[in-house]
């Protein structure tokens, strides 16, 4: 059972063809992301702002002549499926060019082609075999899971970024009211001591 698992794991990593990347986007910048494809292929786009400002980016999406497949302003997140009527070099694009000083951190999943059967055998229109219909379960689980870690490891990135925006501001606000405090007594020291220093004064002339 265990080699049917691992079986079934190494054909789903070499049947499906995609990239997923995290990336830091400046503020006034744009970053694009190139791909050959080849004609009537499926292609996915999936993205999200984890980090920086409202969470909100600018994503477009071209084709070799510069066509616009895809246009959104300050998305959050976003999906996109297109079926490719050309051949050549697709653009995907992201700019934070609308933002003057707060950077962006972007999560990106390209994906394109599309799915093919685990097995050369799974083709025929005959049914599947216990072993095929167990590498389809498996398959299927790891799927679910891949996606689940996938939220997952998003959502603890989006929270560990608001949790550092939130104790910079905190660190901020102490070091803030610390210098107040210090401003503040030396304030009131000087105003007592300048008390002091005029009844002295006010004692030497009367004498």
């Amino acid at each position: 059972m265990l080699y049917l698992g691992l079986s079934c794991l190494l054909l789903r990593v070499f049947v499906v063809f995609g990239t997923e990347l995290t990336f830091e986007l400046p503020d006034n910048d744009k970053q694009c992301f190139y791909e050959q494809l080849e004609k009537d292929v499926r292609l996915d786009v999936d993205f999200q702002v984890i980090a920086g400002g409202n969470y909100d980016v600018d994503c477009f999406v071209t084709d070799p002549q510069n066509n616009i497949l895809y246009n959104e302003k300050k998305k959050q997140y976003d999906s996109f499926s297109h079926t490719t009527a050309m051949e050549g070099v697709y653009k995907v694009c992201f700019s934070n060019e609308f933002s003057s000083f707060t950077h962006k951190t972007v999560y990106l999943e390209f994906r394109h082609g599309e799915e093919e059967p685990l097995m050369p055998s799974m083709t025929r229109s005959t049914a599947l075999t216990q072993l095929e219909s167990s590498c389809v379960s498996i398959h299927e689980i790891l799927k679910v899971v891949a996606d689940s870690q996938t939220w997952y490891r998003l959502r603890e990135a989006h929270g560990r970024a608001k949790a550092e925006y939130l104790l910079e501001r905190v660190t901020y606000w102490s070091i803030g009211e610390t210098v107040l405090l210090f401003v503040i007594g030396i304030g009131q020291v000087m105003l007592l001591k300048s008390f002091f220093s005029e009844k002295k004064g006010s004692v030497a002339a009367t004498t």
